[in-house]
């Protein structure tokens, strides 16, 4: 397909942001819905390869009192149009990288979903683009935005649990078993050549699409990257880390019998020296982990606090003392996640700060994603030195901070 530049997208009013929504089914249908309740968007268009998912996504659009915008496959479209502003991406997340570097370079500024990218040297190359075309990148993790996660790290960082070493993270849920599919030709209405992207392009395979695409390598990072990765983002800000410099643990797929090949179960000991973050994951519980699926325990010599969605209750955090005593409690206040974060995002394309969790803020917690998923697919301890971006004495490991492209238009640079 030649570039070319198609402008039909209608300008948005002077006091509004105009928008592309590319990506619109499962978290894209999510972000639809926040970004079309606010008042100050424009949506000028929905680009989606996969024109049997749209109607859900227009559905939403219109009953926020939008017009419907014009659908396109292609992001070139969107990126050529100096009337858009930004891009928010609720794309798989092969394309994270890919399309908020092509649209940072074009000038607009980018909500990108989590996990930001599918290697550790992307994400850096997403920094380094954010950083070169002075734009504003926001990273799907929601959680910061809220007050009662913002409360919870000024607790942990007041003092008031005493000498802290250590925060766990845990993913305890139950995942379904996905089956096994073969190939199969491509469907109609899907642009797969697009969808496939800079990737080396497989054959079509359902359990390589749509909800499922997360859980292979080739495409994905498994749920560490997917759910863990907003835990592990609350535990590293908490302890106002950065990357660690030894990884080691476990990390395979023992329960389900699929063509899942990223890990249920996972053990990972992220070890920054004088302070532990371990992350804990199995897809095969029905029941949780301290009355939470997802969660995060901050541990000090004087009190322990617990951060998660806690049964029967929104997100928020817990206190307990040296005699497991509660005293402190704190909870959300019920209303969504998703839009105080677009909020953020639209705010700071206004005043050009950087957003709460900006996009060198979602590199390095999903960085820690990557390395556990190092250490699980090599079956080893590694040792990551962050100032040169390499695995040491481990060639094998530090091939995998990086991946293959075949030649398309989207291919990173760099």
């Amino acid at each position: 397909m030649t570039r070319r530049s198609l402008l039909l997208g209608a300008a948005a009013p002077s006091n509004k942001i105009s928008i592309a929504l590319m990506g619109v089914r499962g978290r894209g249908r999510s972000l639809t819905q926040a970004f079309a309740g606010m008042p100050d968007v424009h949506i000028a268009y929905v680009c989606d390869v996969d024109a049997t998912v749209v109607e859900p996504a227009y559905q939403i659009i219109e009953k926020a009192g939008h017009k419907r915008p014009p659908l396109v496959s292609d992001i070139r479209r969107c990126l050529d149009d100096k009337s858009v502003d930004a891009i928010v991406m609720g794309t798989p997340l092969h394309w994270h990288a890919p399309g908020t570097i092509l649209a940072c370079e074009a000038g607009k500024d980018v909500y990108v979903e989590k996990p930001v990218s599918h290697n550790i040297r992307e994400g850096r190359l997403m920094v380094e683009a954010t950083r070169r075309n002075n734009r504003i990148v926001q990273t799907g993790t929601q959680l910061p935005s809220l007050p009662v996660t913002q409360r919870f790290h000024e607790y942990v960082q007041s003092g008031q649990l005493g000498r802290v070493l250590m925060a766990k993270v845990w993913n305890a849920q139950l995942r379904r078993n996905i089956g096994r599919m073969s190939d199969e030709p491509v469907p109609a209405g899907l642009d797969y050549d697009t969808w496939t992207g800079p990737l080396p392009q497989l054959p079509f395979n359902r359990n390589r699409f749509h909800g499922t695409v997360n859980w292979h390598w080739h495409y994905g990072c498994g749920d560490i990257g997917n759910d863990g990765v907003h835990e592990l983002d609350i535990a590293r800000r908490a302890l106002n880390l950065g990357l660690p410099t030894a990884i080691s643990g476990m990390g395979k797929k023992m329960y389900f019998d699929d063509d899942q090949q990223t890990p249920d179960t996972m053990n990972i000991t992220y070890d920054y020296g004088n302070t532990l973050i371990q992350y804990e994951q199995r897809l095969w519980n029905p029941y949780g982990l301290e009355a939470c699926d997802n969660g995060v325990a901050v541990y000090g010599d004087k009190a322990v606090a617990q951060f998660g969605r806690f049964r029967d209750k929104d997100w928020g955090f817990r206190v307990y003392d040296g005699k497991n005593k509660l005293i402190h409690e704190d909870q959300h206040d019920g209303t969504s996640i998703d839009s105080p974060h677009a909020r953020d995002f639209l705010d700071c394309i206004k005043s050009r700060r950087r957003p709460k969790v900006d996009i060198e803020e979602g590199h390095l917690s999903t960085a820690l994603a990557h390395l556990g998923n190092i250490v699980a697919r090599t079956g080893r301890a590694i040792r990551y030195n962050a100032a040169k971006q390499i695995i040491e004495s481990d060639p094998e490991a530090n091939g995998l901070l990086r991946r293959d492209y075949r030649r398309h238009w989207s291919t990173p640079k760099g």
